[in-house]
This record gives structure tokens, C-alpha cells and sequence, in this order.
């Protein structure tokens, strides 16, 4: 079969399209023909070895997982004996980052609890854009952010694969959504229903005298004290992804700031785990959350679909048709 290869650090040329020998599902396992896989922040750190802390799970001087791809698409082709969820031809959809990547290839093996059954009403490709950042924003908002209807949140990187994951997801909580985008990004939002739209090129919404319930941190470079200026008392600032300076300050100021006040701080390390992959499901099957798709590339592209990842504009996903 086909793979992309990585056995270095390093930028995207590094990445290699080679030939290797097709997986062989062990008794718990299941072989999935991949259909289409997608790009996502943790497969950067996977290919850069940055930040250097990511290094001590991922490999210290080399990757330890050669093939990389989270998200994906598929078909079973096989099942281990010990299998009970899944049979061959069930069309699925899961998060690998979990279960030692692979993803961006041909074919790969799995626990049968990395995966769920694709919703039918949406395409491969597009079941391969949801699982890392739909259930990323799902824990964010859910979970570390304690959504909940009527309250009033704020997005910042709104228009990205995470961002329009969130948007969505917090609509279907029955939350106010204020979007912060760039001005190319301001209609993506407007059609996945954000309530408010801000252009951080026009308006720096910390300065404002607007409060928020929650703000999920996806994208930006503000510092910690300025969206705690904004936020209501015993309001929530969750981290998912932004400058490493404000990591550092969720990370190490956060808690401090929320053991000496109401405003509570934290960062989100997404999980991938099963039962959430299935409450995407439902949201993504009633069409209340539809994945963004900004461009397609093929397996071998990848270094151009990387490349393009790394610009930082993608309007919601980058996805690879294998």
C-alpha cells in the first residue's frame, strides 16, 4: 500500500510518499480502507517536533510514529475476532491521534473503539474534516467550558477547522455566538449561524465593553489578563490553541488566577475517546453541525497541503483524498 512517510523533524519536505506492506488486523483490531483523512494542528507538531515538550510523547530526536494522520474516513475491510462493533463493509469515521496515528494512508489498523459509523448523510471527505476538531470543540465548550442555553460565548479564530466546529456546536447548545475572524472570513460565519461577527482587523473585542459567559481560545495572541478583562464574573476562558506565549500563560497563570477569583482559566487537552466521537454523530447526522471544507489535496500532495496548513488561513478544514 501507499503512505506518507515521516522519520525525521522537520518542514513538510521531509514528508515521503513510499510503498510498504499492508497492516494485518491483530484480534481486537480493525482494517480500515482509508477514504479520506484530514490536517489538524497536532499533525504540525507530529511533523515539526515543536513546541520541544511535545517531543516527550511524540520522540525526543525522531518521530515515533512514522506515519501520521489523525483524522479518517473509510471502509472495513476486516475485523480481529474480538471485534464486536464493526464488520467488513461498514463505512466509518474516527480520531488516530489517540492510537498511534497512521492515518494518511491507504489502509491502517485500529482499535475498533478509535472509530464510529460514518454519519450517511455526509461524504467521506467530509466525515474525515469532523473527528479531532468537532471533538475538540465539543470538550472545549462542553465540557472544560460548561456551556449552557442562554448563555452568551465568544470564538476567537472562529472561521478555522476547530472554530466552525465550535460555532456550530455552540448554536446547538443554545448559546450567543460572537465570532472573531478576519474580513475574507466574515460570510463563513455568517452561514454557520454565528449571532455576531467580529473582524479583529476592524475591532480588538477585549477592549470593548461587551462581556462573555465563555470564551474559547482556538486562535490569537492576547494575553491571558486581557480576555479575563472580558469575561463575566465567574465567567470561563478555555485554551485550545493560539501563540505558545499565551499556552504558557493558561498553563502557569491560569490556575492561579482561577483559585484567587470567579473567573476560572484552563487549557484544553482534547481526548480522543469513543462516546464523544458518537455525540459528533448525532450532531453531525440532524444537520446541526456541517463540517467546512476549504480545499482538497491528494495523498501525494502533501507537502502542498501541508504548506498550505501552515499559512494559517484554511477557511475550516484541509482534507487528503486517498
Amino acid at each position: 500500500m501507499r503512505a506518507i512517510v515521516c522519520e525525521k523533524y522537520g518542514s513538510a519536505d521531509v514528508l515521503e510518499l513510499k510503498e510498504i506492506k499492508k497492516p494485518i488486523p491483530t484480534e481486537n483490531q480493525v482494517l480500515v480502507r482509508v477514504y479520506a483523512a484530514s490536517l489538524n494542528y497536532g499533525n504540525l507538531v507530529l511533523l515539526q517536533g515543536k513546541p520541544f515538550l511535545a517531543r516527550f510523547a511524540f520522540g525526543l530526536t525522531k518521530p515515533k510514529y512514522s506515519i501520521p494522520g489523525g483524522d479518517i474516513a473509510g471502509i472495513v475491510e476486516a475485523v480481529g475476532q474480538n471485534v464486536k462493533l464493526f464488520k467488513a463493509g461498514d463505512e466509518v469515521f474516527g480520531d488516530l491521534s489517540g492510537y498511534g496515528w497512521g492515518g494518511f494512508a491507504e489502509y491502517v489498523t485500529v482499535p475498533e473503539d478509535a472509530l464510529s459509523l460514518k454519519p450517511t448523510n455526509i461524504t467521506f471527505e467530509e466525515a474525515a474534516a469532523a473527528p479531532m476538531a468537532g471533538v475538540t470543540a465539543l470538550q472545549g465548550l462542553r465540557d472544560k467550558g460548561k456551556l449552557t442555553s442562554g448563555q452568551k460565548v465568544l470564538i476567537n479564530g472562529a472561521s478555522g477547522g476547530v472554530g466552525t466546529f465550535a460555532v456550530q456546536i455552540a448554536k446547538s447548545l443554545g448559546a450567543e455566538v460572537t465570532g472573531v475572524c478576519s474580513t475574507r472570513n466574515v460570510e463563513i460565519l455568517r452561514s454557520i449561524g454565528a449571532d455576531h461577527i467580529i473582524d479583529y482587523k476592524k475591532e480588538d473585542f477585549t477592549q470593548d465593553e461587551k462581556c462573555y459567559d465563555l470564551i474559547l481560545g482556538v486562535n490569537g495572541s492576547h494575553s491571558i489578563s486581557a480576555y479575563k478583562r472580558v469575561l463575566k464574573p465567574h465567567g470561563r476562558f478555555v485554551h485550545v490553541g493560539g501563540s505558545e506565549f499565551q499556552l504558557f500563560q493558561a498553563l502557569f497563570l491560569g490556575p492561579f488566577i482561577s483559585m484567587t477569583g470567579s473567573k476560572k482559566i484552563s487549557n484544553l487537552l482534547q481526548r480522543a475517546n469513543q462516546k464523544d466521537l458518537d455525540d459528533l454523530k448525532e450532531l453531525l447526522e440532524t444537520g446541526q453541525v456541517k463540517p467546512i471544507i476549504d480545499q482538497r489535496f491528494r495523498l501525494s500532495e502533501i507537502t502542498e497541503a501541508f504548506n498550505y496548513f501552515q499559512e494559517g488561513h484554511a477557511q475550516g478544514k484541509v482534507v487528503i483524498t486517498v
